[in-house]
C-alpha cells in the first residue's frame, strides 16, 4: 500500500517533501520492521476477541486424543482451536500493507499460505463439529496440499525462466548445482508439503510449534534479503533470486503475528494454533525456500521439524514391519512427555534445539 504513496507523491506536484519522507518505505529493511510490528499490534489487539468468538462457536473446544498422554485430557480440555486465524489475519494485514503488491514471488508465497490454511481450516471444522480427533481423510487433504504446492513450483519455474529456477544448490559447495529440469516442480512440491506436515506434527504442546516456526522465518527472512540482493548474492556466492527480498517482508509479519500468537498460547495455552495455523505457516517456510533457492538449507533450520516428521515415520514404519515401537509415543515431545520431562522443559529445551539449528542453517551461507 505504501508503494501507491510513494507513487502519487511522484505525480502529484508539490509533494516534493512528502516524497523525500516517503523514499524511506522503499527500504526493505524499514518495511520488515514495519510488518513485525503491525503483525504484533493487530494480534495483541484482536486476539482476546477472536478467541472469545471461537470459544463460543465450538463450545468443547478442540478435542483431545484418547491415544496420547493421558494428563493432556484434563489440563487441554475446553481449549478452543484454530488460532491458526489469529496469524493468518494478522500476516495478511501486515503483507499487504508493507509488501510490494507488484511483487509476484509474494503472492506466490501468500497463495500457498492461506491455500494450505484452508485446508487445515477444514480439516478443524470437522473435528470441532464431529468432536473427534481426527478431521478428513490423510489422502484426500496430502491430495490438496500437493495440487497448491504444484501450482506454486510450476509458477516459480515460470518466473525464473533459467536453468537456476529448476536447479538444487547444495550448502557448502558453491559450484554444485544439481539442474532437476521440470522434475523439479514435483520436488519443490515435496519440500513444500513436507514442510507444512512436518510443522503440523510439531504442533502438539502449548507454545512448541510457533517458536521454531518465528525463528524459521526471521531466518528465511535474512536468506530471502540477501537472495534479493545482487551484491550480497554475489559476495556470499549464493543463488540470486531477484525479486525475493520482499519475502522479508512477509516473514517479518510471520514474526510479528507470532509474537502476539505466543502471548495467548504460552502455557497453559488459551487458544491452540491447530491445523489452520500449522499447515499454513509450515506451507509458507516451505514455498519460500523453493523461492530463495535454499531447500537443503530448510532441513537444517528447521530441523526440529524434520525431527518430529522422521520420529513419526520411524514409529509407524517399525510398528508395521515387527509389531515393536521404537519411542514410547510420537511425535518424538510425547515420547520426552512419558519420560516425565515437564511440558515446559521440553517446549523451552526444544526451542533452544531451534535457535541452534538456525545458526547452523545460516553459517552454510558463508562456508561455501
Amino acid at each position: 500500500m505504501f508503494y501507491w504513496l510513494i507513487d502519487l507523491s511522484n505525480t502529484v506536484p508539490g509533494l516534493g517533501g512528502l516524497h523525500s519522507f516517503l523514499n524511506v518505505f522503499r527500504y526493505i529493511t524499514f518495511r520488515t520492521g514495519g510488518a513485525i510490528a503491525t503483525g504484533a499490534l493487530f494480534v495483541f489487539l484482536f486476539g482476546p476477541w477472536i478467541i472469545d468468538h471461537l470459544r463460543i462457536r465450538q463450545g468443547k473446544g478442540q478435542p483431545i486424543r484418547t491415544d496420547g498422554p493421558q494428563s493432556h485430557l484434563v489440563t487441554k480440555k475446553g481449549t478452543p482451536t484454530m488460532g491458526g486465524l489469529m496469524i493468518l489475519s494478522g500476516l495478511v494485514v501486515s503483507t499487504v500493507l508493507w509488501a510490494n503488491p507488484l511483487n509476484p514471488y509474494v503472492w506466490i508465497v501468500l497463495a500457498v499460505t492461506l491455500g494450505f490454511g484452508f485446508v487445515g481450516f477444514y480439516d478443524d471444522y470437522l473435528k470441532v463439529t464431529k468432536q473427534t480427533s481426527s478431521g478428513f481423510g490423510g489422502r484426500i487433504r496430502l491430495v490438496l496440499e500437493a495440487v497448491i504446492a504444484l501450482a506454486a513450483c510450476y509458477a516459480l519455474v515460470r518466473l525464473g525462466r533459467d536453468a537456476q529456477s529448476t536447479s538444487l544448490a547444495v550448502p557448502f559447495f558453491k559450484d554444485v548445482i544439481i539442474n532437476f529440469g521440470w522434475f523439479f516442480v514435483i520436488f519443490g512440491a515435496f519440500v513444500i508439503v513436507g514442510a507444512g506436515n512436518a510443522v503440523n506434527l510439531t504442533d502438539g504442546l502449548d507454545g512448541l510449534a510457533i517458536v521454531p516456526v518465528m525463528v524459521a522465518s526471521a531466518s528465511f527472512g535474512l536468506i530471502a534479503y540477501l537472495a534479493g540482493n545482487v551484491v550480497f548474492s554475489d559476495y556470499l556466492q549464493i543463488n540470486y533470486v531477484a525479486g525475493t527480498g520482499e519475502l522479508a517482508i512477509l516473514c517479518g509479519a510471520v514474526l510479528g503475528a507470532g509474537l502476539g500468537f505466543l502471548w495467548f498460547n504460552a502455557p497453559p495455552a488459551s487458544i491452540f494454533m491447530g491445523d489452520t495455523g500449522s499447515l499454513a505457516l509450515g506451507g509458507m517456510l516451505g514455498s519460500i525456500a523453493v523461492a530463495v533457492k535454499h531447500e537443503i538449507v530448510l532441513a537444517v533450520i528447521g530441523g526440529l521439524f524434520v525431527l518430529e516428521a522422521v520420529s513419526v515415520i520411524v514409529q509407524v514404519t517399525s510398528f508395521k514391519l515387527t509389531g515393536k515401537r521404537i519411542f514410547r509415543m510420537a511425535p518424538i515431545h510425547h515420547h520426552f512427555e512419558q519420560l516425565g520431562w515437564t511440558e515446559p522443559q521440553i517446549v523451552i529445551r526444544f526451542w533452544i534445539i531451534s535457535v541452534m539449528l538456525a545458526l547452523a542453517g545460516l553459517a552454510t551461507l558463508k562456508l561455501r
